[in-house]
Formats: C-alpha cells, structure tokens, sequence
C-alpha cells in the first residue's frame, strides 16, 4: 500500500487535467527538398565525415566544411540539440539538416541489449564509455520463459552488472515508461533508444528518437553516433480539449486527418496557449509523443511549461517525502530549479519546415483502423455500425499508467448496480498489463486495478506483450480487437486475417463491457461544433493569411524562373544540353565499389509498408533465425507469395513510406538474406534509411518511377490488385553519374533523372558491410 499523501500526490500529478474534462533517408531525387540521411539527399551535397567521429579520441566531430549564421533563431529541436552536440566550431549555430555528432544524455537498450552486446563486443569494444549513460531493461518478451529466452535475459543483467549499468528485470516495466517515471528523460535533453517509441520523451520535453541496434553500440564504445538534424514541423493546438476527448484521441484524429506523409521524417514541436496547454496533461502528452512515431516523424516534443513543471514538483515532492517513486534518484527540487534557470524555448523567427494546426474544442472521440492509423473514423459513426468484438486490450506504454486504468475502471464502476461491478460482454477477452511496477501499484491502491479484474479483466506482467504480437491474448483469424495501443498494422497482435483497432482506454473499456466498438458516453459535443477543424497554419487566419500571401509570392518568382529556364532551353537547344552535360559532376567511386547496379523491377504496389511486413515481429527477438530464414519470411506479412515471385539480384520498388514502424534491423537484413541489393521507393521511413546505411542495403528514392509503374500495372484480370508482381522493366543506378535509369519493358520507353550522391563516406560503409564492421576495421586500424 502506499501512504494517502503519496496516493494523493500521485493522482494530483497524474489524473488531474482529465479529472477536470469528465466532471465539467534513402536518396531523393532532385525535384525534392527534404532531407535525410547523407547519402540520400538531392540539396546541394554536403560530404559527411562524421562517421569517424564516433571513435573515442577523434577531434572532428561534424562536418568541417557547415557554414553558420551567427544570429539564427533556433527551434527548440535544434537548441536542444546544440547542447548534446560535440565538436561544433566555435560560434556554430546548427539547423535541420546539419550533421551532427551526438552524445546523448542517455541511451536505452531492451530485449535487443544482448544483440547490442555482440555488436559492441565485435567491433573490439570492452568497456563501456560511459556506464552512466547507458540504461536496460527487459520488455518486449517477458512472458516467454523458455530456456533460450531466460538464458539471454541472464546474459544481459550480467552484461549490464559487468559494467556497472542501470538495469531493470523483466516484470519491472516497459522500458519507455521506466525512462520517464525514473527520470532518464530529462526535459531539454537529447535521449535516444533501440526502439521506434522513443519519441514518447518528447511528452516530458525531452528530445527523444530512435536510434537502431549499431548505434547502440556506437554510443556504448564511443559515447556518440551521427544524426542529421531532421527538418521541424510545429503543430499549434486551439481551443481546449472538449470533456470526454483524450490525448489518444488527439493522435489517432492527427495520425488519420493529416494522412499524406505531411511530418514524415520530421520533428515535430508542439504548441499552443497556456490555456489550450494546460488541458492536456503530461499522462496525454507521453500517448500523443509515444504515436508521432505513427505519424511518421522522428520526434514529438512539447514545451517545458508550467503543465510540465507542476509534474516535476509533485514527483520531486514525492522523493523528499521519503515515499518511493524510483531508484535513480533524478527527480530533486534542486534539479527542477537549475532546469528552469536555463529553461529553453523556440527562438521568435525560428524557421519551421511546415505549420499544422488542430482546433481541440472540434474534437470528438475517434477510433484507428481496421489494420491502419492512417485510417481514423470518429467514435459515433463505428458505434452505428455494431462492430462485433472478441478481444480488448489496455496494454503497452501509449496507455496503460495509472490515469489510464483509472478511466477503464471508472467506465465499470458507472455501470455498477448496488455496488457489483459489470461483467465484460460473453465472448471477450480483456488483457491487462500496466506500463510499470509502480503504475500498478498506483492503481492497485486507489482500487482501479480490482475494479478491471472484477470485471473479468486478464492480468499479464508489465511489459509490450500483445502490443508487438508476443505472449498470451494475440488475434486470431476473423477475429476483431481494440487496444490502447500505439500500432495495429495487419498481422503485428496476431493473424494477418484478424482486423486491429486503436482507441483510448474508456473506449477499450466500454468496448469489452459492450461486446462491439463503443464509447463510454463521457463526450459532450461543444455547441455548433460540426466537424474538426484543421489546417495549414498556426490556426491564427490574419497571421496565416500574412505567411500564404509570402508563399504565394515565392511561388509566383519561381514560376517565373521556370519559364525562363524554359525559353533559355528552346532557344538554345542543344548548346544548353551540352553545356549542361559539360557541368555534369561525378561521384568518386571507391575501388571495388560497383559503379552500377542493375537488375529486374519486382513491384510491390503498397504505400506504407511498415517493418511488421517486411520481417515479422514474432521473429524480432529470436537472436537464431538463420539467414536462410530471414530470406523465407521476409515479406511475408505483407504478401505470403512475395518469396516465390522474387528472385536474387532483384530490384525490389515499392510505393511511400516504405519501412516505416519500429527500430528492427532484421527489415534491411532480411531484404539482403533475399540477395536483393537494392531498394527502391517513393519514399522512406528514416530509421529504415538508417538501418540500410548500418547495414549496407543500398536505396534510393525515385517517385517517378513508383507514379509510372501504378499508371501501367493497375490491376490483374480479375479486377484485383497485385501484391507482387514481376515487371519486366530494367531498372539501372549510375552511381558515378547519381542518375537513374529505366527502361519499361521490352521495346518501352527509356527514361533517366538524376538523384542524389552516394558520397565514398558512406560507400566505405556499405563496402565494409556495414557500420559495425566499418567501425571494427577503425579501431583495429588506430
């Protein structure tokens, strides 16, 4: 039991806000500007000699040749950033797309620690740079107690004791949750882990992203690895949060209405009044940051204000008090002084790549899927259709502290008859896992926890369990589910012929107590409220009216310049051309390094296709597949008959977005178990990007050709579209010449346009087969 002081600063710190709403990159080609990865980029080529940087002792650090403005405003992203980089000239202001070399605050390791141990432990590493940086904890598969599984948790508490490293059993929690409620996500800090679902920190202001397994033993040896600054989006909030309306609401309506890749490989900076602020608190702000990574982008910050600093004080009270909230001791009065001393915040003028605005007060319940959060359909229109359901989950670290089990319970507890508390509807399952220890505790002593097992709720350990489809509750074919979870990509909780839905917890709830997708009827619509307002903007029509009339102006001059460019082209026709082919630039091509590379297209015509498709989870954390293995499955979540149609030395095409998800690397291994060399799409997620860098799977981005091959390959016979399908189109990279060629079928058309450089940086790395070997042949070298 905790004490009544602790139960009541406990709920002051967590429940609050919502107490008061329910009683009142892979290479782009040269008509693109956004930026990803080094070697994947199409605006004037920067040379990346950061890499080397990660080897303890090296005096450069980033890019050499990187001009500064003095004077820049900065986003908070990049302040934050400016902090935690290392061997910056002096005066050097960074900005989205510089590289730079991080030392993050800390760095967070999971069931994937082991796999990160080898890497170090092969690239010749035997101490850990610095012990304090680094934090484990064992998550994702704590309900397998099979010896090989036990056997790899034993090695890493031993690893992490070996080296005197924060560590945190199974059971204890979900790594995430752990980070915040111990502290490690420090607000105005950079901190990183092997996992998607870092960007989860940017709810307490702490920059957090996603870093993958080679980094991780990068930042162990060296206490560094590389990052480009990704482009910065702000999202303005209006309005206030409508009683009934959640934080989880605000990221599925976010994820589903802004749905054509508007933040994709962004950070995202949140704002609004201190008004609007103040109605979300920090429970809902760690869901709406832990699902930016849904939404595509590479962080989700919010500001340090007084929401936020209320959440310190009540946690930092707790710890004076003697009443035990944590080990790591973070949380001090003293701290919280010396964070807001040197507070940082936006720069007025601070550029933005994009502005996205949401009105709050127009918001109503919504609901994610079937099997996509790019899909967002509000609550009252599922609840006509009578959705049959079989399984409820309120798991994993989106939506499972103890704010969040206080809603599921209290949906029960309203429907309570003489004290007795409903059943859940015959025919469901109801799973149960808290985000931590402590959040149970929590509710366990305010009586929540009971309440949810009373009702027929199925307790599991505090870990991902049935969020990354392992251990007991996963969907069965035909069957249809609703989670508190962050991802419902087809087949990631269970069968692929099983439909997944996204809600908040009073929805999870309701639904189970229902028997079909239902809502608590907490929500009260705000008068004349018709539908969600978005936009493009800050949300403030007179500024945003100033800001499109700049715009439009710009588009205007560079009109103008294309029509010259144009009349410059027909008047001196091919002069231009060979003037244009004299100024052609070449790539230094390393000695062994392929100048080209070449094969058949093999399509698979699907936007979005996340990690979960390409290499299965159930397989993730099975540190034996073979290579063989991995070639088999590879795929296969999103087409079964993906491993018959492709062949090695296949170029594999696919449509946007492609590899988004999670963190895993095995979604760029398994590509290469395939022998296919190279992918190729409209667009990349960017930690897959970066996955294919430390792997060396090569990439490039070629929208163009994804547009042509929808327009000729529509549909088969029948009507229905093809998964996969061999094209018999000829596809040919010059990497001298960062031109890319097509030839469509035989007899068909030619084609060529130019891409962005694969600078011999990078090549090495791909060369070397990868990062860690790359990194392992410097050491060896020095």
């Amino acid at each position: 039991m905790i004490l009544p002081v602790r139960r009541s600063l406990a709920l002051t710190a967590r429940r609050g806000c919502r107490q008061l709403n329910l009683a009142p990159k892979i290479l782009r080609t040269s008509t693109q500007r956004r930026v990803s990865v080094a070697s994947y980029s199409t605006t004037p080529v920067r040379r990346l000699d950061a890499f080397h940087t990660q080897l303890e002792g090296s005096n450069s650090a980033v890019l050499s040749s990187l001009k500064t403005t003095p004077q820049t405003p900065q986003t908070l992203t990049e302040k934050i950033v400016q902090r935690y980089s290392v061997g910056l000239a002096p005066g050097k202001k960074v900005k989205a797309g510089d590289y730079v070399t991080l030392s993050p605050y800390h760095c967070m390791t999971h069931d994937n620690s082991w796999p990160v141990a080898m890497k170090f432990m092969s690239i010749g590493a035997s101490k850990i740079h610095d012990n304090r940086q680094v934090v484990m904890t064992l998550d994702h598969d704590v309900q397998n107690k099979s010896e090989s599984n036990l056997k790899k948790y034993r090695q890493i508490e031993e690893f992490a004791k070996k080296h005197g490293v924060d560590f945190y059993p199974a059971g204890r929690g979900i790594g995430h949750q752990i980070m915040v409620e111990e502290g490690y996500a420090w607000p105005g800090t950079v901190t990183v882990a092997s996992d998607s679902h870092s960007n989860m920190y940017g709810g307490v202001g702490c920059l957090g992203t996603p870093m993958v397994r080679t980094d991780a033993a990068s930042i162990w040896a060296t206490g560094r690895t590389w990052w480009q600054i990704p482009p910065v989006a702000k999202v303005t909030f209006t309005g206030l949060l409508p009683p009934g309306v959640t934080g989880k609401d605000v990221i599925v309506a976010l994820c589903g209405l802004f749905n054509n890749d508007e933040v994709l490989n962004h950070a995202i900076e949140f704002t609004g009044t201190e008004e609007t602020m103040r109605t979300i608190p920090v429970d809902d702000r760690l869901t709406i940051a832990n699902m930016t990574t849904e939404w595509g982008a590479l962080s989700g910050l919010f500001p340090i204000d007084s929401v936020l600093q209320s959440w310190l004080r009540a946690r930092a009270t707790i710890v004076a008090m003697g009443l035990e909230v944590g080990s790591s001791g973070q949380f001090t009065h003293e701290k919280i002084d010396d964070l807001l001393q040197n507070q940082l915040t936006a720069d007025p003028g601070a550029t933005y790549a994009k502005s996205l605005y949401l009105n709050l007060s127009t918001l109503s319940p919504f609901v994610a899927g079937p099997n996509s959060v790019k899909i967002a359909t509000p609550l009252k229109d599922l609840e006509a259709q009578n959705i049959k359901l079989d399984k409820a989950y309120l798991v994993s670290c989106t939506n499972s502290r103890a704010s969040d089990i206080a809603s599921a319970a209290q949906v029960f507890r309203d429907r309570a008859k003489d004290g007795v508390i409903p059943k859940i509807a015959d025919g469901v399952k109801f799973y149960l896992a808290a985000a931590s220890l402590i959040e149970q505790k929590v509710a366990e002593d305010v009586g929540d926890w009971q309440v949810l097992l009373d009702a027929g709720a199925e307790p599991l350990p505090s870990g991902c369990g049935p969020c990354i489809g392992l251990g007991t509750g996963l969907l069965e074919p035909g069957e249809n589910g609703i989670s508190a979870s962050n991802r419902n990509f087809k087949g990631r909780m269970g069968s692929t012929d099983a439909k997944a839905y996204l809600a908040s917890p009073e929805v999870v709830a309701a639904s189970a107590l229902q028997g079909k997708i239902a809502g608590p009827g907490w929500y009260q619509k705000p008068e004349g409220v018709e539908k969600v307002i978005i936009g493009e903007g800050n949300g403030d029509h007179v500024h945003d009216k100033a800001v499109s009339i700049e715009e439009a102006l710009d588009r205007l001059i560079a009109e103008a310049e294309g029509v010259i460019a144009k009349a410059e082209q027909d008047i001196l026709g091919g002069a231009a051309q060979e003037t244009a082919a004299a100024e052609e630039t070449l790539t230094e091509i390393l000695p062994g390094f392929p100048e080209k590379v070449e094969g058949e297209i093999v399509f698979c015509d699907a936007d979005n296709i996340n990690t979960d498709g390409i290499y299965p989870g159930k397989y993730t954390y099975q540190d034996n597949v073979s290579v063989d293995k991995m070639a088999e499955v590879c795929m296969e979540n999103y087409d079964k008959g993906f491993g018959a149609v492709a062949h090695a030395g296949d170029i594999l095409v696919s449509g946007f977005n492609f590899g988004c998800g999670s963190s895993r690397e095995q979604a760029a291994t398994a590509i290469l178990a395939k022998k296919i060399p190279l992918v190729v799409a409209g667009s990349f997620g960017n930690i897959f990007s970066r996955n294919s860098i430390n792997n060396a799977l090569m990439g490039v981005e070629v929208p163009r050709l994804v547009q042509r091959l929808r327009e000729t390959f529509k549909a088969d016979k029948t009507g229905e579209k093809v998964l996969t399908r061999r094209t018999g189109w000829k596809f040919v990279w010059d990497v001298r010449r960062s031109k890319v060629t097509v030839t469509e079928g035989e007899g068909g058309e030619t084609w060529s346009q130019k891409v962005g450089e694969l600078p011999p940086n990078v090549q090495e790395i791909i060369a070397r087969g990868g990062l860690e070997k790359w990194v392992k042949h410097q050491i060896s070298a020095n």
